[in-house]
């Protein structure tokens, strides 16, 4: 692993755990958890396969692979790992670092269709390695195929300058929303929603 992320230099002691249980409790109490896989859902062909980059406890995950895509998780937190295996059978979880993603080495050598990094992930990232989480990301992606990113616009990662780390990535600017559920973006918003696409 390489530089900490702010995942754990940012937050408390036990924020892993903490986290986990909240997400197992909404789900307990049917919150709806599945908005991210419904938009990539409706990206990609049937029986796609996704990467689902800073996966957490593995909802966006579980969710793709109940309506049928290939999807492998990956987190730089074990603990979120272990909750997402235990959680939701069916998708692969590992444990890796997004900024020095090689899952080729993990026995996962084919390139999916699309990504997504949901989750305030791109917020939660080692500072500075913004730019090598997404060329590590794209590198996984076949061409043509999407990385939908979404985080809170008020989390220090201006859309600005994502769209500079993406074309630093090879990838192109296509679609900007408000919402995962597709409201128009505006300069107000506070939260973005990007798709982009690794030129074919």
């Amino acid at each position: 692993m390489g530089k900490p992320t702010r995942w754990v230099t940012d937050t408390e002691p036990g924020h892993s755990q903490w986290y986990v249980d909240r997400f197992r409790r909404l789900a307990a109490e049917g919150a709806d958890l599945a908005g991210e896989a419904r938009l990539l859902d409706a990206l990609v062909p049937p029986g796609s396969r996704i990467l689902d980059a800073g996966c957490g406890t593995g909802r966006v995950a579980a969710a793709l692979a109940d309506r049928g895509h290939t999807v492998v998780g990956v987190d730089a937190d074990p603990t979120l790992v272990e909750a997402a295996r235990a959680d939701h059978p069916g998708p692969r979880f590992l444990v890796a670092d997004l900024a020095e993603l090689d899952l080729s080495g993990q026995g996962e050598p084919e390139p999916f269709d699309a990504a997504v990094v949901a989750g305030n992930v791109m917020t939660f990232v080692a500072p500075g390695t913004e730019p090598a989480v997404l060329a590590r990301i794209a590198a996984h992606v076949r061409p043509d195929g999407a990385v939908v990113v979404g985080f809170g616009t008020d989390r220090g990662y201006p859309v600005a300058e994502l769209d500079a780390d993406a074309v630093a990535a090879g990838l192109r600017l296509e679609h900007r929303f408000a919402t995962w559920d597709l409201r128009p973006w505006h300069d107000d918003a506070g939260f973005a929603v990007t798709v982009l696409r690794r030129p074919a």
